[in-house]
């Protein structure tokens, strides 16, 4: 279990950024400035919106503190390559999905740091870990920031073998992502379904609040139809994995998944549940 946590698990997710940045390329740079009104939008959404809708969610549902704090983590986390493959099924504007994901992803290490540090000491207190903002900012940059760099450096320099490797890398990091979360969930098991009724309730109703708030603010800023289910998937599907990666970081843990890492884990399998209705609306108009 220690491999598991210190080397499968941070190595899992720099392979998974470093598809994204495969994916990749300058021109989805050029967009966030091309389409700065929509992309405005969904930094919001992201940024602020989403935090603020997960504080809620945690005082309705009362949550325990390291249940709350694992639900905070998740919320300040990007939307990652799920995101962007969501809405393309969705028939959305996956340029601006991909250009979001990968300024939201960069800016990361920037925002992230703070905000779980703050909500670590808001719901836990004195039981509160020492999270250290610099060492969790500089774990960031190694699996988060640095192989999405190197993907997009390869997609310039060279783009033949970057396309040639996409599908299959896109496709490792799928199993991975199933990999850590059934790890995950098997480590906190017992936990799980002490609480699957309350993390279960709290994380529907997360997910299903955020789809609609990101749906609604896209229609107040007029924006197009597919730019709104993009902006609207962007706000409500997250990188799980970094959720269950922040928690080890945070709790330090490396004989197990801690109970932070629980509320990502099921919300690895719960987003689907809930965004498959919107895509299914969203496929049909």
């Amino acid at each position: 279990m220690d491999i598991l946590i210190n080397v499968f698990l941070p190595l899992s997710l720099a392979i998974i950024m470093f598809s994204l940045g495969v994916g990749l390329e300058a021109a989805d740079f050029k967009r966030v400035a091309q389409r700065g009104h929509a992309f405005l939008i969904g930094a919001i959404s992201q940024v602020l919106l989403l935090p603020m809708t997960a504080f809620v969610i945690t005082l309705i549902f009362d949550l325990p503190p390291e249940i709350a704090v694992g639900i905070m983590i998740l919320s300040f986390c990007p939307g990652g390559v799920t995101s962007n493959i969501l809405s393309k099924l969705s028939k959305g504007d996956v340029a601006l999905s991909v250009s979001l994901t990968a300024v939201i992803s960069l800016l990361s290490i920037l925002t992230v740091p703070f905000l779980v540090a703050w909500s670590v000491g808001y719901f836990m207190g004195d039981a509160a870990p020492e999270v250290s903002i610099a060492s969790l900012a500089f774990a960031l940059f190694l699996i988060t920031t640095l192989p999405v760099v190197i993907g997009v450096a390869l997609r310039h320099f060279a783009t033949g073998f970057a396309l040639a490797i996409d599908l299959p890398l896109s496709r490792l990091a799928v199993a991975l992502f199933v990999i850590i979360v059934l790890a995950a969930l098997a480590t906190n098991w017992d936990t799980f379904v002490e609480n699957v009724a309350v993390i279960g309730g709290a994380l529907i109703a997360l997910n299903a609040a955020l789809l609609v708030i990101g749906l609604v603010l896209a229609k107040l800023g007029r924006l197009t139809w597919p730019e709104m289910k993009t902006i609207s998937l962007e706000t409500g599907v997250q990188n799980s994995t970094l959720g269950i990666a922040l928690a080890a970081l945070v709790t330090g843990v490396t004989d197990g998944f801690s109970t932070m890492a629980l509320p990502s884990a099921v919300y690895g399998i719960t987003m689907y549940l809930v965004a498959l209705p919107f895509i299914a609306w969203f496929r049909s108009r």
